[in-house]
């Protein structure tokens, strides 16, 4: 039997492409439609002043941006996650222009993060990207372990996974310091609190 770094290598394979293939199909109508505002329940559990974390979405991934937008009009603090190198723990940046963007740059694996200059905040809820998640809230990553290093450092974060419905697997390998999520947002429902 593989071991479990094997076990998640191979689901991230296979889902990294489906994913990918099936956001791209996607009419552009239901697209726009999509993640446009958080569930209620959702809602509920976000504190009137909390800094809230968000992901710039690559191809495929659920998009996050309409959320940010949404929670910048209530007045929130947006932030954006700030990598250096594979060995230098991820940071959140204030990411204060959801709509045009003009405070991001071009950062590590060339993903657009918020700028060197913008304030470190700390998010009290954070929405997250996944490749693969479960019916009772554990999440596969993209296989850096920022999320969970960052996470385990934060253990109090309110998080949720945005994911599309066809990224839920029964199971998965879970190791030690894989951390399990608050909820589970898709495009038809919301799994979890857990």
């Amino acid at each position: 039997m593989p071991d479990i770094a094997q076990q998640k290598k191979e689901i991230r394979n296979r889902l990294r492409k489906a994913r990918v293939e099936y956001a791209a199909s996607l009419p552009a109508e239901i697209s726009a439609l999509v993640f446009h505002r958080p569930p209620a329940a959702v809602l509920d559990l976000v504190p009137d002043d909390a800094v809230i974390g968000f992901y710039r979405a690559d191809p495929g991934e659920a998009p996050a941006n309409s959320y940010a937008k949404f929670f910048f009009e209530r007045g929130h603090t947006i932030a954006l996650p700030w990598l250096v190198d594979l060995q230098t723990p991820m940071i959140f940046r204030q990411h204060t222009d959801p709509y045009g963007e003009s405070d991001l740059a071009k950062g590590y694996f060339n993903l657009m993060q918020g700028s060197e200059d913008a304030p470190e905040v700390v998010p009290d809820v954070l929405f997250m990207p996944l490749v693969a998640f479960t019916p009772h809230g554990h999440r596969l990553g993209q296989g850096g372990g920022f999320y969970d290093k960052w996470l385990g450092a934060h253990p109090d974060t309110i998080r949720f996974g945005l994911a599309w419905d066809m990224q839920e697997v029964r199971e998965l390998p879970n190791e030690w310091h894989d951390m399990p999520l608050t909820g589970v947002i898709t495009p038809t429902r919301l799994l979890g609190p857990f």
